[in-house]
């Protein structure tokens, strides 16, 4: 199996990590998310590691977090190692 045939679609990507399709819509809006990859017809993939991502922002979110500050905290990790 390639690495393309791994990404998945943003409502399966929303679905294994729990969260509904649209609240991973404002992660994306927000800027908390990226997609993996964007295909040629505009589709929004994305891997596991991002699938991770979205359910450490999900679980931060539910213990408190406002998604504004979990931003704030990948900006700042992102600024001291260069990557999210």
């Amino acid at each position: 199996m390639s690495d393309k045939e791994k990404l998945l679609s943003i409502g399966t990507a929303a679905k294994q990590a729990g969260v509904s399709r649209q609240s991973l819509q404002y992660y994306l809006m927000l800027g908390l998310m990226e997609p993996t990859e964007v295909s040629s017809t505009g589709r929004r993939l994305f891997d596991k590691a991002a699938v991770e991502r979205i359910k450490l922002i999900k679980k931060l979110n539910e213990s408190g977090y406002p998604l504004r500050a979990i931003r704030e905290l990948f900006l700042e990790k992102r600024d001291s190692k260069g990557t999210v």
